[in-house]
This record gives C-alpha cells, sequence and structure tokens, in this order.
C-alpha cells in the first residue's frame, strides 16, 4: 500500500461557481462525427430530421450543455451560406482542412435543431481564415434577426421563423498553427479579430465572444501570441481560447498519467497573461478562459481504416479509449474544476466517433467509450462551488514533468442540497491509495456512494463487439466518521464520492 494522501475540505475556502458551460463538447465537419454519427437518414433510429435518436439519447445521457460548431479547422474554409436553405440544392465543396468532401447536407439549422433537442446552447465558430468581417455580420443577421431583412427573411423562407438567437461565438480557430488555412500573424488576427468583434457588437452589445490563443502550450509563439492577440481586442472580447490534446508516447505511461499538470500549468500561463495585459491596459474588466478542445487523441498513430484524398465522411482519427485513457482523461476535467474561476466554457474535442465518447456504426448500434462516464459524472454531480483543494499526496517521478502527486482531486458542493462530490483519480499504475479528507462545517454525516472506473486490464475498452466491457461499478469500504471521510483508491482508477 502507498502512504496516505490527505486533504482538507472547509466551505469557507472554494474556488468558484461552476459555470454550466464547463460540460461542452464540439461537432466539426470532420470524418464521422457529423455523417452516421449525430445524423444518419435512414437509419432505423432516425428521426423525421435525420438525427439518430439513439445518439441523441446517449447525449442527454452524456449531460452535454454548449456544443461548438462548426470547427475547428474546417470553419477556416466554411461558407456558411453553402449550409442553408433546401437540402438537394446545396453545393458539394472540398474541405482543405480533412482532405475530404462537404455534402452540406447537414448545416446550420441540422445543427441547432440538434443543439435544441439535446436541450444544449450553440457555440458558433466565424471563418477568418478565408472570409472577414462582412460574412461574419451576415452569418450574425441571418440567424439572430427576427425578420424584415434579406437576410433574416432568407431563413424565415428556410422554414425558420424564430431567430437561432445564437449568443456565444468564437472568432476564427487556432489561427496561430500554420496548418490552419488562412493562417495569420498574431497582429494580423489580433486586428480582424478586433473588426469582427466591433461589428457583431454594433448589431448585438450583448454577444459572448472568444478570441483564439495559442493551438497549445508547446506552439513557439505561446503567451507572445495571447500579448500580442489581446493587446488589440482585450476590450471587445469576453474569452480567449485554449487547446490541448494528449496521448501516451514512446511506452512512458507514467507522464502520460500526469498530463493534467500541463493542462494546469497551460491554465495558469494564460491567467497569467491575460492578466499582465490587463493591467497594462489598465482595465478593469477580466478575460475569462473557454477551453474550447481538449482531450485524448493519438495524433501518432497511423489510422487503421484505409482513407482516400476527397472521400465524403471517412473513418478519421477512431480512437478507441481504454481504462488508461478514461483515467487520464478524468484528471482533465478535475483540473478544469479546480480553475472553475477563470474557466468557464470548454468542450470536449469531439462528440461522436472522432476522438469521442459516443460511437457508432452505419445503419447499427451506438455505445459508450471509457470516456464516456468521467464526463456524464462530472457533468451530473460537479455542479454548484468548488472547493478548494490542497492535497498532500505521495508522489511518483515522470520523465516529463518530474515528480508528481499520485493524488489528482477536487470537490464540488451543491449549495440547494449539500451535498459534496469528491472527483479523484489514483495514478498509481499498481498499488491502491489511501486517503483521508477532514472535513469543516460542511454538516456531512453518510458516504452516498462511492464508484470507480478501473480494470485490471489497463487496456480493457469498449467496443461493438463488446460495447459494456468497462462500466464504472461501486466501491466498498469508503466511511465517514467524526469529520473524516476514509477511502482507498484502486490502482490507476477515476473515483467519484458523493456525501451527504
Amino acid at each position: 500500500m502507498s502512504a496516505t494522501a490527505r486533504f482538507t475540505l472547509d466551505p469557507a475556502f472554494t474556488v468558484g461557481d461552476v459555470d454550466p458551460r464547463l460540460f461542452g463538447s464540439f461537432v466539426e465537419h470532420l470524418g464521422r462525427c457529423v455523417y452516421t454519427g449525430v445524423y444518419e437518414p435512414g437509419h432505423p433510429t432516425a428521426d423525421a430530421e435525420g438525427l439518430r435518436t439513439d445518439v441523441l439519447e446517449l447525449v442527454r445521457e452524456l449531460g452535454v450543455t454548449t456544443l461548438r460548431y462548426p470547427g475547428g479547422n474546417f470553419v477556416s474554409g466554411y461558407r456558411w451560406e453553402d449550409s442553408v436553405g433546401p437540402r438537394e440544392e446545396r453545393p458539394r465543396r472540398l474541405d482543405l482542412a480533412w482532405r475530404s468532401t462537404e455534402s452540406n447536407r447537414f448545416g446550420l439549422a441540422e445543427f441547432t435543431d440538434f443543439v435544441r433537442k439535446v436541450s444544449g446552447e450553440p457555440m458558433l465558430a466565424v471563418n477568418l481564415g478565408t472570409r472577414g468581417v462582412a460574412e461574419a455580420i451576415q452569418l450574425q443577421e441571418y440567424a439572430n434577426h427576427p425578420s424584415g431583412t434579406e437576410l433574416s427573411d432568407r431563413r424565415i423562407a428556410h422554414g425558420d421563423k424564430d431567430p437561432y438567437n445564437i449568443r456565444l461565438w468564437c472568432l476564427g480557430n487556432e489561427m496561430d498553427g500554420p496548418w490552419q488555412t488562412g493562417h495569420k500573424t498574431a497582429a494580423e488576427y489580433g486586428r480582424v479579430a478586433a473588426e469582427t468583434a466591433r461589428a457583431m457588437r454594433q448589431i448585438d452589445p450583448d454577444l459572448e465572444l472568444v478570441a483564439c490563443g495559442s493551438s497549445n502550450q508547446a506552439m513557439e509563439t505561446f503567451a507572445a501570441w495571447e500579448a500580442e492577440v489581446l493587446a488589440e481586442c482585450y476590450e471587445h472580447v469576453d474569452f480567449i481560447s485554449l487547446h490541448a490534446y494528449y496521448e501516451e508516447k514512446d511506452g512512458d505511461r507514467g507522464s502520460f498519467l500526469a498530463s493534467a499538470v500541463d493542462t494546469e500549468s497551460f491554465i495558469e500561463n494564460v491567467i497569467a497573461t491575460c492578466d499582465h495585459v490587463g493591467a497594462r491596459l489598465k482595465s478593469k474588466k477580466r478575460i475569462n478562459l473557454s477551453f474550447d478542445e481538449w482531450n485524448v487523441w493519438y495524433q501518432s498513430r497511423p489510422n487503421p481504416h484505409p482513407v482516400e484524398d476527397w472521400q465524403e465522411a471517412p473513418r478519421l482519427l477512431e480512437d478507441v479509449y481504454t481504462v488508461t485513457d478514461a483515467v487520464v482523461f478524468g484528471s482533465l476535467l478535475i483540473a478544469l474544476l479546480r480553475h472553475a474561476d477563470r474557466v468557464t466554457v470548454a468542450c470536449l474535442a469531439q462528440l461522436v466517433n472522432v476522438i469521442a465518447p459516443i460511437m457508432t456504426e452505419p445503419g447499427g448500434p451506438a455505445w459508450r467509450q471509457t470516456t464516456f462516464f468521467p464526463f456524464a459524472q462530472a457533468s451530473r454531480h460537479g455542479r454548484g462551488t468548488v472547493l478548494e483543494v490542497r492535497a498532500d499526496s505521495p508522489t511518483y517521478p515522470t520523465e516529463r514533468y518530474g515528480e508528481v502527486p499520485l493524488l489528482q482531486v477536487t470537490a464540488v458542493r451543491d449549495e440547494a442540497s449539500g451535498e459534496v462530490t469528491v472527483f479523484a483519480v489514483n495514478r498509481d499504475q499498481h498499488a491502491e491509495l489511501p486517503l483521508e479528507a477532514a472535513l469543516h462545517g460542511l454538516g456531512l454525516t453518510r458516504v452516498l456512494e462511492h464508484t470507480a472506473l478501473a480494470d485490471a486490464d489497463p487496456e480493457a475498452r469498449n467496443t461493438l463487439a463488446e460495447p459494456e466491457r468497462v462500466t464504472p461499478h461501486a466501491r466498498e469500504g469508503t466511511e465517514l466518521r467524526d469529520g473524516v471521510l476514509r477511502a482507498s483508491l484502486e490502482p490507476l482508477s477515476w473515483n467519484v464520492i458523493r456525501l451527504g
């Protein structure tokens, strides 16, 4: 057994309230995320609009709140006009981002219908790669203006009398990346982002706008990019974006399990940069963070499916996640919650089939990947106020991050019920981790449940053949006595401990 990990919870020490939009996701025209993912006319479960109702049910169970669309890299070549009006009249286009052919059978109206059916909030990205200010405000007018103009009346003629009322907008995507169609320098992007923001706010001053931050912390321009972009548009935007993906490389599982160390560093460095720019500008405004792409993604693995250029909806990025991946995934969720005072929007990339918690087979079933469960549990039980947790944990050495705590943990209090949920990961690959938590002033007297996601086989996964191979299980022996919570965390595990 490892040495005991310990922490204290006290209602007087909090991080901040969880914005429900922390549990967002992402639908991009990439691979099979849209076609044979969320949208498959002719499927046995398809509704009248072609949406797969089996997928809709899983998305509701997942607890997704916000849905980012249509990209991603796809947006930098996106012509929004192609995606509206009668489907049979929509043009087919080459998508340069993923070297695919886009049919536009699923477009803006279909997306907003999907969002309504899962009780979500849309987060729409505008193309600042190959297009600019004019196209952004035209899209805004089409989507949000009630009636009486050519564009709003065009939406009505297309069948949507009521405006879509999209409040949250991304000003482009990953414009710092040389891979991006229309890639720009920080000065170029900062200027067009500010111009676009000003124009969009002339139509509606109450929009929420997200400026592009760095594509990841390893970018050579990281921090300098944020500083220069925000120098141009600080007063015109509400958020700056962060994107991060992690994978196990060269068999270094210890560093992979510590991926959240990088996530927390990334968040804290962006906060510091934002606040430095705000101080330099003598602004009283605070920029929050939109972590609108995050996940485990095996970018270095070859695609097991044969794909030719310009296919329609090819099988791309269909990672099959293991228990190990789910534990890392859970630790990333914990990192977001631990910074809920500034990370107020986040989007798991992506929702279906493409590096996703939900998988489908064309004409066949849909099922939950291992990563489905941490997200669903966090979305359900992670609402309320995040309590400050400073754990005293045994550590282990990693090649990439040095000494890292075995325990990754946070706690969220539901103010209405008084319940507290502890989310915890044990990074130890071989030994259980004893846990003790002193609970002060919270009025907690009993353990409601302790579930764990763990398996004797760290490579266990859910597949079409075995869709329920991995699920959370009840953990026995966890107790709360005299204000002290005691538990034992299985090796390589994601844990949810609910206290009442």
